[in-house]
């Protein structure tokens, strides 16, 4: 009996899959056998063909993680076999976690492995901790999924990776050359999107990022699998470059995905090839000196590509809501963690918890493989997901919290008859917050007014509690915050005399002296701007209008670039004013569309120029998606969206887009320069259609639906996404466009915003109110600040956001410490900062 043969997922769509999906068909498949089999072009013996030996690993996929930690070792057993076996050959790998693995479960197989890597047999690339996805990460995960890959393959291996390695990720976004650049990695390996998603001159270029950083890159013409004769990928590739000036290129063989690695049909039809007169060079090898061989090429002129690579499997921008939610969530909670946490080991006496925070950076990137977070996994691994981000969850506010606690300890709060609340700002600017805290049992009266730390009182409002036990309420109030710093808020009773605009409100509208917002008989909205006039949304139509299209699409969304078929909406809509206070003022619509219910409570604050949205979805449709539209009232609509540790600007063509956590349109209002920004806390898929700015919401794809499976309408499948889902969204109508209000930083303020504490009675000798740290202009930003991994030096890492060059300075009033730099639009700054010797210094993403 002949054994299965293994079909590689992207093969399994090219030889399968018809009408939409044709595009893929493999170049050697048009071919004719005999040819394909038999013959070499004539020009055959002027090429030399790189051979690769590999064993793609997911170490999730349609399995959980626990059998990919099996497969993992499996593949790496018999990568071991064949070289013993083929004296020659080399092996290639990526991952720094699965050699955290091998030592774990197999420390014989792992010193195999590290004798093999000195011999020089066994090449490491990639430098991550996985492959993760390349669209969808926050710019500080991309970051630490090469700070703790390459320090950990440095530990286990004594090597580092040179080559950035991430053949199976469905897209990569335009800052990645700055990044794995600073990681120590000149150059790129990847394959998605292949030649009929992304047409490119050359399957070699120089790929030069957003800010300038140009990394050599190579695209995988065929595949990343082989399992049998190569004869037929050796031909095709022939077949592609016969016009190519270059003659050398990287041939990968091995079995793939679910692992397995080089087999030994690979190896005997590549011994066979190496014995025919009339074939091209074949030569084992390994990436590295693929790559050192094209640094060294002097004749040919090598293009460069100044842009990002889309699209391929648009519908993971969507899919699988839960754990794109707890993602961010969940990198936005560490990195508050972390600032926190090193703020207060120097300035307050916490201990630093590293081990503990590696911990859940661990999990976090394990879960950002490119088949977890994209959604294209099993139901089971949604499971596993849930509980690998509580994990990671719990241990940020554990530390934030802990770290707090012991501020707040330190400042007085020793009047009984008040309540004393900390608020602090985890942002290196001064930041106008919105705080809002449970108060009550049996301590607050119906009449207070809630003053800072100098005694002024502040906007605020009670609202109704999380809890309706005794007078338990909440409170709602408005504060400046210093930069990095902390301020001590009290509830006192008495009369508040807070000076504000109040707020107008209707049965179905609400204003403040900026924006009225109203809501239509539909359950949409409409927003005028009071201060210039605007109607923001184009005339005759209204906004965030909730549209059903047709998907039945699967769940990659093979073949889809655009979800442009609009066969509903919600509708039928229930408005009710929840709160008409003088400062905050809310209307809830509750609208509805088959099986399904969307809530969404639509919240102004007075002084504020902003619009929040809280939504509660009820989703119980099937192969159907939901989109919110914006169809804005201007011209010349120029659409930009944020990507990791960076922006980029696209055509509003429609094509459905990844992107992180803000899209942003902005053109012409007759004469004035007019723009919207949406801000959402838990969504990467955006599209835009002219100045129609479209968040995708939700999809209902079967689980691991891949084509050409057709969906029987008579089997018991499990559909994605079902059931009650909630996020937020912070609505931007602005003057000018996003840079000139400053979007990036919003941003950072939505998702991670002031934290607060109870403060007990109690003595303490820091004052009421203060700033550990601060930066300047408003374009630079410090996204993450942690502890050293040598040492108990801190790493402030700073990003330029606007695409702007500037000097700036760093600020530490408490230590009189300054540090005084140059940056370069979009350039990524790490510091290490000693703070006994006051001394900064600029060290790369590996912190040297």
């Amino acid at each position: 009996m002949k054994p299965k043969q293994h079909i590689s997922r992207r093969s399994f769509i090219h030889t399968s899959a018809l009408g939409a999906i044709s595009l893929y068909v493999l170049p050697f498949q048009k071919l004719k056998a005999k040819e394909l089999l038999l013959n070499w072009p004539v020009y055959a013996n002027q090429f030399k063909f790189h051979m690769i030996g590999h064993g793609h690993i997911d170490p999730i996929w349609l399995w959980r993680w626990a059998e990919g930690l099996v497969v993992v070792l499996s593949t790496f057993k018999s990568a071991l076999d064949r070289l013993n076996e083929q004296k020659d050959m080399v092996f290639t790998s990526s991952s720094a976690l699965f050699y955290v693995w091998v030592k774990e479960n197999d420390p014989i197989m792992f010193e195999q492995i590290v004798k093999r890597v000195k011999e020089g047999r066994w090449n490491i690339v990639g430098g991550w901790w996985v492959e993760p996805d390349m669209n969808m990460l926050h710019g500080e995960s991309m970051v630490r999924q090469g700070l703790y890959g390459q320090l950990t393959f440095q530990k286990l291996l004594g090597v580092r990776a040179k080559i950035a390695f991430n053949p199976d990720a469905f897209g990569h976004a335009n800052t990645i050359p700055q990044i794995v650049q600073k990681q120590g990695m000149n150059s790129y390996v990847f394959m998605r999107p292949m030649a009929g998603e992304k047409s490119l001159p050359s399957s070699i270029f120089w790929w030069e990022g957003a800010d300038g950083t140009k990394v050599m890159t190579y695209r995988i013409q065929d595949d990343y699998s082989d399992n049998g004769d190569v004869k037929g990928r050796i031909n095709s590739m022939l077949h592609s470059h016969q016009n190519n000036k270059i003659k050398e290129h990287m041939a990968f063989y091995g079995v793939g995905d679910h692992g397995g690695g080089p087999t030994k049909a690979n190896l005997k039809s590549i011994a066979a090839i190496q014995q025919e007169p009339d074939a091209p060079t074949l030569q084992y090898n390994t990436v590295d000196a693929y790559f050192d061989w094209l640094y060294n090429i002097k004749e040919i002129d090598i293009p460069t590509i100044k842009d990002e690579f889309q699209h391929h499997a648009v519908g993971c921008y969507t899919a699988e809501c839960a754990i794109k939610k707890r993602n961010r969530l969940s990198e936005a909670s560490l990195l508050t963690a972390e600032k926190v946490a090193s703020l207060g080991s120097i300035f307050w006496g916490v201990n630093y918890p590293k081990e503990k925070l590696r911990d859940a950076w661990e999990k976090i990137m394990l879960l950002q493989f490119h088949d977890s977070l994209p959604g294209t996994s099993l139901v089971a691994h949604t499971n596993d997901a849930a509980h690998g981000y509580g994990r990671a969850l719990d241990i940020a506010d554990e530390t934030m919290y802990q770290s707090l606690q012991k501020l707040e300890w330190q400042v007085a709060s020793e009047i009984p008859e008040h309540k004393y609340l900390l608020v602090f700002n985890p942002h290196a600017w001064e930041v106008n917050s919105i705080v809002t805290y449970q108060v009550g049992f049996r301590e607050i009266a119906d009449d207070v007014f809630v003053c800072d730390h100098e005694g002024h009182h502040l906007p605020h409002q009670y609202e109704l509690g999380e809890a309706q036990t005794l007078d338990t309420r909440g409170i709602s109030f408005q504060v400046n915050l210093p930069a990095l710093g902390y301020q001590q808020i009290r509830i006192i009773d008495g009369h508040s005399q807070a000076k504000f605009n109040a707020l107008a409100s209707s049965y179905n509208s609400i204003a403040n002296e900026y924006f009225k917002l109203t809501i239509t008989d539909d359950g949409e909205i409409t927003i005028e701007d009071l201060k210039l006039g605007i109607q923001v949304f184009e005339p005759g139509k209204t906004g965030c209008k909730a549209l059903i299209l047709e998907d039945k699409s699967d769940t990659w969304g093979h073949g889809i670039s655009h979800y442009d078929h609009i066969i509903g909406q919600f509708n039928r809509a229930e408005i009710n004013l929840l709160e008409k206070g003088p400062f905050k003022a809310s209307l809830r619509v509750t609208s509805y569309y088959g099986k399904s219910k969307l809530m969404i409570d639509w919240v102004l604050f007075a002084g504020r120029k902003e619009i929040l949205a809280k939504v509660q979805l009820d989703w119980q449709e099937q192969l159907k998606m939901l989109k919110f539209s914006f169809p804005l009232a201007i011209q010349d609509t120029e659409v930009t969206y944020e990507t990791p540790y960076g922006h980029i600007t696209r055509p509003a063509n429609g094509r459905e887009e990844p992107a992180l956590r803000w899209i942003s349109g902005s053109g012409k209002h007759k004469q004035t320069n007019y723009g919207f920004s949406i801000i959402n806390d838990a969504k990467y898929g955006y599209s835009a259609i002219g100045a129609d700015l479209r968040l995708s919401i939700t999809r209902s794809a079967v689980y691991a639906h891949h084509v050409p499976l057709a969906i029987d309408p008579n089997k018991g499948y499990t559909f994605m996404d079902q059931g009650i889902q909630t996020m937020k969204m912070l609505l931007l109508p602005h003057e000018g466009n996003w840079k000139d209000n400053n979007i990036p930083r919003k941003a950072e303020e939505f998702i991670a915003a002031a934290l607060s504490l109870h403060q007990g009675i109690h003595p303490g000798h820091l004052p009421k109110s203060g700033s550990f740290m601060r930066i300047n202009p408003k374009n630079i930003l410090i996204s993450s600040i942690k502890e050293s991994e040598d040492k108990k030096d801190l790493i402030i890492r700073c990003v330029e956001t606007l695409g702007e060059a500037t000097a700036a300075e760093l600020n530490l009033p408490v230590a009189n410490h300054r540090w005084q730099g140059h940056f370069k639009p979009l350039e990524i700054k790490s510091l290490r900062y000693n703070f006994k010797k006051g001394k900064f210094s600029e060290v790369n993403l590996l912190e040297e």
